[in-house]
């Protein structure tokens, strides 16, 4: 039951699908020519039958045809025919009432199969079961998806096929399965469940099975203290099956209820019954006994189910006995589905022993149609709903009071009430259904005593079980009627409760199953009650149900609370704003939990309903929640409700939050931390103006977490990322601060930037970007250098954290600090991102963070100040000279530690660096060689002219251009995937760039062709880069840095790779229609010569040599081969 209401609102699938081809050869075999799926007709006003016949089971000609060639063969010739059509029918599992319309086009005819080839080759024959099992095969995956219900309809019933169907049995009760897997099965088992479900059919002849039983019909007199022999044969192979681990115990379970409860098989149910009581009293922890238990128990309750209520009631007593003993045995405590069936069949002896009889205090409502119940909420009508739901029972009482409740009643009642508190959800479950059904035949007295040990499941001292059986409960009990609106002040809290049931148990929480129970019974009661009796109950639920349809963690439980508004909206029509609500908080946007929180609640909380419980449960709840990424999610949350009453989050809201940030649960504080940034910052975003007193509050928040020393012990670094964020949302906010906790924010952010986490670093280095250009940018130059030296001095440091954070922390500097230093700045970043300056000096992250601290100051500082000035010429001439150099070292990184080739985080970012390091030169060169345009078609053409004009000097000249292809190129056919998509990128913005031409790019037209401006290809995928990339070894400028990037792929470890990479090594060689820049000189020797260079400036790197030498071979053996 755990997603029932949440399945209310699931949409059918393939609800649009197209129409299908004319199953002919189906309507040709029920007769019906109107069945035909293609004729254009009125899906509104044509039948069930024929509008599934149009839309579903699109597979249907195919499933035609398979069936027509199995019939016509008169068996199975292409086992592969069974695997086609259950993989068919497989896709039904959710829909199997799509298939309904088409069963008897298939079930008939596999079953007269079944029934001709037993009749013709005997029941007893070997070569009869090759030939059924794989008929059986498919009519089984049918039962499976559509119920046996729906398929037994379709099967033969003649009286003279009972002994034959017998035969049949036991000659498959003789077979044993060969594997256990579906998928491999040969059958055995499908075909012992489908003789079954046909005996199951077969038993319900209206004749004294004794006269059907040949074995017999020719004896003068048949001893009436016997069972028929036929039935003994049924009861034999039913007894085994009764302890199988597999379906077929379900299918004798079911045989046994139709055949013991036939008027003429007195002696056959007696005799059973004993033996029923014979094995469960002598059940061992065997697990054939096990077995044999629950079988036993599942068949009584079949029996008990369907049986005489006179014949079975001098059965009750005994059966409740052994029931009651079974119950207390240690194999029932381990077996969740005994204890289902024992519940089960404890209901159906307790509904045995009770009149059955329709109880005139039951609540009845207006109808059960939806739009009879729309219709009906003029005055008149919904009077005389009232009339009718509180119907006089002066009549009755006295009879109803006086009702004898047999003690047997009272004790089965006690055992559903423990059932509910039970450890699995399908014994609680069966419980709930249980009490539903036993309620409504009490008398209203017996009933409130019902209900009110119901309720005692929900004391505080009760688990998560027992209020989700309890849930059930009183939804079984609603969906009847027999939860009288007199009894709602005492349920609707309980309710209420239970919508917001979250237990924390050590590090998660218990209780989604107790809330999509509770969403469950609103549910129920928006379909079983009228509007004027539900009416003040859905005004206090809606709130709540919306409340855990946008903000509950779990998403069958936000699907479950909104199913439950859905209904109640369409069926009562009293909730403000309804209709909109549904259509916002629809079964897919509810899917994703971001989305939930951050837009379908926000679109709710505009009416103002619902705002304040919106916000309270963010507050109270869900920002102290146990999980930290709800928390998160929380904070923001609440900070989009801000816009909707920002006096009430200004004051009330902040003034709860402030508090508890220094509250000794961790969740709390960090949680309130977050909310109150969050909250202060979007206050400002919106223009509001923050109290002395407030800003005060705010400022001291920071301080005070640090003097109570809540960043030590577990929860530490929690607290610091929440800390950052938090001052980075006040600092945007500018929320006043003096000058100490100035100072002592600025230390704060400090030591966490040398905190080894990196989450913590990056969460420090946002929020000193906006607490530096706030606060510290008017204090002075001294306060500037201080900060500079400091930071610089730290990428000394000997901790690596500390060397990662002050990275960092020099790139989001200001311009007005970087100004001042900024070549010592850029300096020591340059020296700090190749590991040539620091040999000794292991550790990746702290160069991937220079080169991004490198490149982030460097468009800092050209980007701030005006571009037509010639002050800056020394600034370019660095980046050119030095930048640009130690990008190029960067991008020679290849250090590796135990985790891997970490030098490719380096070089992954010296390539984007160098992207953006390139777009900076050429913006200056553009600046500095074009005149101010006239027009912008004389822009575009000098710009042309500037690209073109070689003479002049330039920041980004050839050679730069040469050497930042050549370097990317040489990453684009290394051995990393990932690698060698990101250069693909890289190359492509360096070609195809929108604002600026880079120019002097060697044989841009090569490249070009090479690398299409087409995102269509999968530059990840080896077999598709390799052969492109490899053309560029005919180009000499490129072809030496390619091809020692390629000999890395061609001889390295990895198999799919050097066979990919050296076929497209091999493919060029052999490409006639590649010409070479050279004339008069072949391929091969300028490859060779390339080879020589790679062994002559690698020879001391066994990265780079083994790869090659394995590739000389490989090249030497394919061509020669």
């Amino acid at each position: 039951m755990e997603e029932t209401a949440a399945a209310a609102a699931s949409p059918a699938p393939n609800a649009a699908k197209t129409a299908v081809s004319d199953p002919a050869a189906g309507a040709a075999a029920d007769g019906e020519a109107s069945a035909d799926p293609t004729a254009v007709g009125d899906d509104e006003h044509d039948s069930k039958e024929v509008v599934l016949r149009r839309y579903f089971l699109q597979e249907w000609e195919l499933v035609s045809a398979i069936l027509h060639r199995i019939v016509a063969a008169g068996g199975v010739a292409d086992p592969g025919d069974v695997h086609r059509i259950r993989s068919i029918m497989d896709k039904y599992q959710e829909e199997g009432q799509l298939l309904e319309p088409y069963l008897e086009n298939i079930v008939s005819p596999l079953m007269s199969l079944v029934r001709s080839k037993t009749m013709e080759l005997g029941a007893s024959t070997d070569e009869l079961l090759d030939i059924i099992k794989p008929p059986c095969i498919i009519i089984y995956t049918l039962v499976t998806v559509c119920r046996y219900k729906s398929v037994i309809k379709f099967f033969p019933h003649q009286v003279s096929d009972l002994e034959l169907a017998v035969a049949l049995l036991e000659k498959c009760h003789t077979m044993s399965s060969a594997t256990a897997l579906r998928q491999e099965s040969t059958g055995e088992m499908e075909t012992k469940c489908v003789i079954l479900l046909w005996l199951y059919i077969l038993v319900l002849i209206p004749f004294d099975i004794s006269t059907v039983d040949t074995s017999i019909a020719t004896a003068d007199s048949v001893d009436g203290a016997e069972v028929v022999p036929l039935v003994t044969r049924i009861l034999d192979i039913c007894k085994d099956y009764l302890s199988s681990s597999g379906p077929m115990r379900r299918m004798s379970g079911l045989l046994l209820a139709r055949l013991l409860t036939r008027p003429d098989m007195t002696k056959a149910f007696s005799s059973f019954m004993e033996w029923a009581h014979k094995m469960l009293l002598s059940v061992t922890d065997d697990f054939v006994d096990q077995f044999r238990s629950i079988g036993i128990v599942e068949a009584l309750a079949s029996i008990f189910k369907i049986g005489n209520r006179r014949a079975l009631y001098e059965s009750v007593s005994g059966t409740w006995n052994d029931c009651s003993v079974v119950m207390k045995t240690n194999v029932s405590a381990r077996s969740p589905l005994l204890r289902k069936f024992l519940v089960k069949l404890a209901q159906q002896i307790c509904l045995i022993s009770l009149p059955p009889r329709s109880p005139s205090w039951r609540y009845k409502s207006i109808s059960s149609s939806l739009g009879a119940n729309l219709s009906s909420s003029t005055a008149g009508e919904a009077s005389g709903s009232i009339e009718q739901a509180n119907i006089d029972q002066i009549d009755t009482c006295s009879l109803e009071e006086d009702m004898d409740v047999p003690e047997i009643v009272e004790e089965i009642i006690d055992l559903l009430l423990t059932g509910l508190r039970d450890s699995d959800t399908i014994v609680r479950w069966s419980a709930a259904k249980g009490i539903g059904r036993i309620t409504a035949r009490l008398t209203p007295a017996l009933s409130e005593e019902v209900i009110s040990s119901i309720l005692q499941l929900f004391s505080p001292g009760e688990g998560d079980g027992s209020w989700h059986g309890g849930c059930l409960a009183l939804a079984e009990l609603a969906r009847r009627g027999l939860l009288l609106p007199s009894s709602f002040p005492d349920v609707i809290p309980v309710i209420i409760k239970a919508l917001h049931y979250d237990v924390r148990r050590g590090p998660h929480s218990i209780g989604s199953h107790v809330r999509d129970a509770a969403a469950y019974v609103c549910w129920a009661f928006g379909r079983a009650y009228t509007n004027h009796d539900i009416k003040a109950v859905l005004e206090q639920l809606a709130p709540h149900l919306l409340t855990v349809a946008c903000y509950d963690r779990e998403v069958n439980c936000r699907r479950a609370a909104s199913a439950a508004f859905q209904e109640n909206v369409g069926r009562q029509g009293t909730f403000p704003h309804g209709i909109d609500i549904v259509n916002t908080t629809d079964y897919f946007a509810l899917a994703s939990r971001s989305n939930s929180y951050l837009n379908v609640a926000v679109s709710v909380a505009q009416y103002k309903e619902y705002l304040y419980p919106f916000a309270d449960e963010l507050l109270c709840n869900k920002i102290t929640h146990w999980e930290k990424s709800l928390r998160e999610l929380a904070s923001q949350a609440l900070s989009l409700l801000v816009q909707y009453d920002m006096d009430y989050f200004g004051g009330h809201a902040l003034e709860k939050l402030v508090p508890y940030t220094l509250s000794s649960d961790l969740c709390t504080r960090h949680g309130s931390t977050l909310a109150a940034g969050e909250v202060a910052l979007r206050l400002y975003q919106l223009g509001f103006t923050f109290s002395t007193d407030m800003q005060k509050s705010l400022s001291g928040i920071v301080p005070a977490i640090e003097k109570a020393r809540l960043y030590r012990g577990k929860g530490g670094e929690i607290m610091r990322s929440a800390v950052s964020r938090f001052i980075s949302c006040i600092s945007i906010a500018g929320i006043s601060l003096n000058e100490k906790i100035k100072k002592s924010l600025l230390e704060t952010l400090n030591e966490n930037l040398r905190h080894p986490n990196s989450q913590i670093q990056c969460a420090a280095v946002d929020a000193l970007k906006h607490f530096i250009p706030t606060y510290l940018v008017s204090s002075g130059e001294k306060t500037a250098n201080d900060v500079i030296s400091k930071y610089v001095a730290l990428l000394d440091d000997p901790n690596v954290a500390a060397r990662r954070g002050a990275a960092l922390a020099l790139g989001i500097l200001p311009y007005k600090f970087l100004i001042l230093k900024w070549m010592p700045v850029m300096s020591k970043l340059c020296s700090s991102c190749t590991i040539e300056d620091k040999p000794d000096d292991p550790d990746a992250e702290a160069r991937v963070n220079s080169v991004r601290g490198l490149i982030s100051v460097c468009e800092t500082l050209t980007s701030s100040f005006d571009q037509s000035s010639n002050s800056k010429d020394s600034l370019y001439a660095y980046i050119k000279d030095n930048v640009m150099r130690a990008l190029f070292r960067a991008l020679d990184d290849y250090a590796v530690d135990n985790r891997g080739d970490v030098g490719s985080w380096v070089r992954e970012a010296a390539m984007d660096a160098l992207e953006r390091c390139s777009f900076i030169l050429c913006r200056r060169d553009i600046v500095l060689l074009r005149p101010a345009p006239a027009s912008g078609h004389e822009s575009e053409r000098s710009e042309r002219e500037v690209n073109a004009s070689s003479t002049a000097y330039r920041l980004f000249d050839s050679g730069i251009a040469q050497d930042l292809v050549s370097g990317i190129a040489k990453q684009a056919v290394e051995k990393i995937d990932k690698m060698r998509e990101i250069a693909i990128k890289t190359l492509q913005k360096i070609l195809y760039h929108q604002e600026h031409l880079i120019p002097f790019i060697p044989h841009r037209e090569l490249l070009e062709e090479i690398i299409p401006n087409s995102m269509d290809l999968e530059w990840a995928v080896p077999t598709v880069s390799y052969p492109r990339l490899v053309k560029l070894l005919q180009v000499s400028c490129y072809s030496k840095p390619v091809l020692s990037g390629l000999v890395i792929s061609t001889g390295g470890l990895q198999e799919s790779l050097k066979k990919a990479s050296t076929s497209a090594l091999v493919g060029y060689l052999e490409d006639s229609d590649i010409n070479t820049y050279y004339e008069g000189k072949s391929r091969e020797y300028l490859l060779s010569c390339d080879m020589l260079w790679v062994l002559q400036h690698y020879q001391k790197c066994d990265r780079v040599i083994t790869p090659t030498l394995k590739t000389i071979e490989a090249l030497f053996s394919k061509r020669f081969s």
